[in-house]
């Protein structure tokens, strides 16, 4: 079966077919880096990571390019509010938000460009532009004329007539309202590059189609992002790109949002979940669990609930590894997925129904491991780290070792627990049974399940 993905441009799932064959080519639309990331951030980040995993798990080359928009409208007016220059508050950002990718399990890019290093590769584009009719110069700014794109508003199915595009500060000589901005003249204070139309820095729509096209070509398979990106920057990039000449993308994929009493998370509403103070409350990898469980297509509501939810569901997993390691040692991943994981990826990558498969795949490892059963352990474990290396989810990967203050806060927790069941041992030495038996009724009100091995007790998260 070949990898199938939900196209917005043609609002279906599509058979997949590389336009080189045996490679794949991405595009990702990064951050803005003008505060510091929110797990609603992170998440885009973290689906495109899961799609690039299984790209490669199926054979394929990957060329996976992520951007960072480190000079906008909003940094600026961040480096102003707080008397910094924008670059300082840019770079500060871009640290933050590579290390929420790296804390959730993430792999870096391929190319990770920032808009202030193509800006010479933004005015050839809009020279062109200008040349062929598509774009125009206006009081140091320039602008795309949206008329003389028939193909305009395709990807978010909107009518011109209707058309309300964001009006950027000091947007002035527009022809039209409904134009957009490939670049914006110099304003006092504000950093400026030198075009032949004058000083001035990149419309935030011009540099992703500028590093698209240096990066990846003129053509390439996939671009992503969010779908609060469809319009305007999806939609303006399409308008920009094939005017210039370029095919673009040849899918279009968008992951939903994270939301909170049904808002999109946002810093501007002020219901954002920092990623740094999460992984000091969340082990990293039951963050990356909880965030990647959903179908990328559905939203995510945020709740304390949910996440524990999470946190005992990936425990019921982690709990059958660490068991099966405990009593039979190390285990290899197997060389591949069952069919049934394989074909749920295949299917617009389906991890809910793919880790459906994980968790009876651990269910018939637990059953084997009652009945003694260690040839059918092993077998079964071999398997779950194959699923969960797709997933990025393998606790016995070395890159979950000691990642993130979230992973320190753990190993407290097992300290503390630790002399817990130190008492606990001691008394049944003793013979003091309704004590120990105490103590074990406690952790499990605390939602701890013990279970005593041939190595000693071991405590998980109770999957009640």
């Amino acid at each position: 079966m070949s990898i199938r993905l939900y196209d917005t441009s043609t609002r279906q799932v599509r058979d997949f077919v590389p336009l080189v064959p045996g490679c794949v080519s991405i595009y990702l639309c990064g951050a803005t880096v003008q505060a510091a990331p929110h797990i609603g951030h992170i998440r885009s980040g973290l689906n495109f990571d899961v799609m690039r995993r299984w790209f490669a798990h199926r054979g394929y080359r990957v060329s996976f390019c992520r951007n960072v928009t480190d000079i906008d409208d909003k940094v600026i007016a961040k480096a102003r509010e707080q008397g910094r220059p924008w670059w300082e508050i840019s770079y500060e950002n871009e640290r933050a938000f590579d290390d929420g990718y790296t804390a959730l399990g993430c792999l870096p890019p391929t190319v990770e460009p920032r808009a202030t290093g193509h800006v010479t590769e933004m005015v050839e584009m809009m020279r062109a532009l200008i040349e062929r009719g598509h774009a125009y110069a206006a009081e140091g700014n320039v602008y795309f004329d949206v008329r003389s794109f028939p193909g305009y508003l395709s990807l978010s199915n909107q009518e011109l007539d209707n058309l309300r595009q964001p009006e950027g500060e000091g947007e002035t000589g527009k022809r039209d309202p409904r134009d957009f901005a490939l670049w914006k003249a110099a304003r006092p204070g504000e950093p400026s590059w030198e075009t032949p139309w004058g000083r001035g820095r990149p419309g935030w729509h011009l540099e992703c189609s500028a590093m698209a096209h240096k990066y990846l070509g003129p053509a390439f398979d996939i671009h992503g992002g969010g779908i609060d990106l469809i319009f305007p920057h999806h939609e303006n990039e399409i308008a920009q790109s094939r005017a210039y000449g370029d095919d673009f993308a040849s899918f279009w994929v968008h992951n939903a949002w994270v939301t909170m009493s049904g808002e999109k998370m946002s810093k501007s509403l002020g219901n954002s979940v920092l990623v740094s103070e999460m992984v000091q409350r969340w082990r990293p990898i039951v963050l990356r669990y909880y965030l990647a469980a959903p179908h990328y297509r559905s939203t995510v509501e945020y709740s304390e609930e949910a996440l524990r939810e999470a946190e005992a569901a990936f425990g019921r997993i982690e709990g059958f590894v660490q068991r099966v390691v405990e009593r039979c040692g190390a285990v290899e991943p197997a060389a591949e997925v069952p069919p049934a994981f394989a074909e749920a990826m295949d299917d617009d990558l389906g991890v809910p129904q793919a880790l459906a498969v994980v968790h009876t795949t651990v269910r018939q490892g637990n059953s084997a491991l009652t009945a003694d059963d260690k040839d059918s352990a092993v077998a079964r474990l071999a398997e779950v780290r194959a699923m969960l290396g797709v997933l990025g989810l393998d606790p016995l990967d070395p890159m979950w070792a000691g990642t993130g203050r979230g992973d320190d806060l753990h190993g407290v927790v097992d300290s503390l627990v630790r002399l817990v069941l130190d008492q606990r041992q001691a008394a049944r030495a003793r013979k003091d049974y309704a004590t120990a038996d105490a103590i074990r009724d406690q952790l499990a009100q605390a939602g701890l399940a013990v279970e005593d091995t041939p190595s000693g007790p071991r405590w998980t998260v109770s999957s009640q």
